[in-house]
């Protein structure tokens, strides 16, 4: 049992069916913060995501991936095919607080495991589902993967210079804001629970989350005339803010600039090309690529440490662009402590994250590394069957 000091959610039990990223990454979130986490997975090859490679890389004969986002968890290995294994499961069921599941929509249903069937035998679960794009409507049986759900999100408009064409992020964001999404709901769906002993469906889906990570810019959108995001053509870091909020090359690496007046800029990088620009705020945005092609060639000529000796006392909002050996080797990251390591009984030991919540100061830490496929099966086998 996962109970470390601070461990808001010792005591619950989540079984978690689903597999990829989105369903795996909200069981972790809760592990965090101290449920206990059983990991159904097919006998054998077990989830997927084992083999779903971010490099060359592998650790104990699996993806990194699979491990950074399956550590401490519990592997019970189960066919959902065989009646046997179905009837332990339901087992499981009458005595978890929580299920989360990422099928198509239909298969969890055939399979006897659906909401209504499991509310059933225990009025108190917390059922999560994650889907690609909801349970209803054309693309409902189209592939829940994560870029595809950016591809239909009109997300992929916002990011790169304007003669770019869509610009995916090079991140699986449709997949962990889901997750994160579902592991809020899940915990309001506990507290509720808590206080009248009735359980709840919490559903969403790459598209919906993916939607509501835009609620921002689609809402201006919403109210200017439905007009479609204008990326800046030089130096883009957001369609809906002018100049000069944007990444500049120095001479000797990249400075982002975020929002300043651009009088400001101009009396304190002594620029005066910026003069015709200074107190016409419309010029800021409307202007924004002239804007930015000056300051972007003034900021080529010199060091990233001379801006930031210039910028930074003058309370302009700036920072050095680090990549990550940058980052890690710095005091601002070390002093976090997000990095920990977690190993298993076979010797694999593997470098990860730490969960990015503190709880009374405190920051969860799990010490076990993801499992082998139905690494605990025998044991929640024993545990539930008395």
């Amino acid at each position: 049992m996962h109970d470390e000091s601070g461990a808001l959610l010792a005591g619950l039990t989540v079984l978690d069916l689903s597999q990829f990223l989105s369903g795996p990454y909200c069981s972790l979130r809760l592990h965090d913060l101290g449920a206990r986490v059983i990991k159904v997975e097919r006998p054998g090859d077990g989830d997927l995501s084992r083999r779903l490679y971010l490099s060359d890389t592998e650790v104990g004969g699996d993806s990194t991936i699979f491990h950074a986002i399956n550590r401490g968890k519990e592997s019970l290995a189960l066919d959902l095919k065989s009646p046997a294994d179905l009837a332990f499961l339901t087992k499981l069921v009458q005595k978890a607080d929580v299920l989360i599941q990422n099928f198509r929509p239909g298969v969890i249903e055939r399979l006897g495991l659906g909401y209504e069937q499991l509310r059933a035998i225990n009025p108190g679960l917390v059922y999560a589902s994650i889907s690609g794009y909801g349970e209803v409507g054309p693309w409902v049986m189209r592939p829940g993967q994560d870029l595809l759900a950016q591809a239909r999100s009109g997300v992929m408009w916002l990011n790169g210079d304007d003669d770019q064409g869509p610009v995916p992020f090079g991140l699986a964001i449709a997949d962990m804001l889901a997750g994160a999404n579902t592991c809020q709901g899940i915990l309001a769906a506990l507290v509720r629970r808590g206080l009248s002993g009735t359980g709840a469906h919490v559903q969403t889906s790459l598209l919906e989350s993916l939607v509501d990570f835009q609620f921002e810019v689609l809402t201006t959108h919403l109210n200017d005339g439905r007009r479609p995001p204008q990326r800046s053509g030089i130096r883009s870091a957001h369609a809906y803010l002018s100049a000069p909020y944007g990444v500049y090359p120095a001479s000797d690496g990249y400075l982002a600039i975020a929002m300043a007046p651009i009088g400001q800029l101009q009396d304190h990088l002594n620029l005066a090309a910026l003069a015709p620009y200074r107190d016409d705020a419309k010029a800021w945005f409307g202007e924004r690529d002239a804007i930015k092609r000056i300051i972007a060639a003034h900021i080529v000529g010199n060091t990233i440490d001379h801006w930031l000796g210039l910028l930074e006392p003058a309370d302009i909002w700036c920072a050095k662009v680090l990549d990550w050996p940058e980052l890690l080797a710095s005091d601002g990251f070390r002093l976090l402590d997000m990095l920990q390591t977690v190993s298993r009984d076979d010797g694999v030991t593997i470098g990860t994250t730490r969960c990015p919540v503190r709880i009374d100061g405190r920051r969860p830490a799990v010490d076990r590394a993801a499992p082998l496929v139905g690494e605990h099966s025998d044991r929640i086998r024993a545990e539930f069957d008395a």
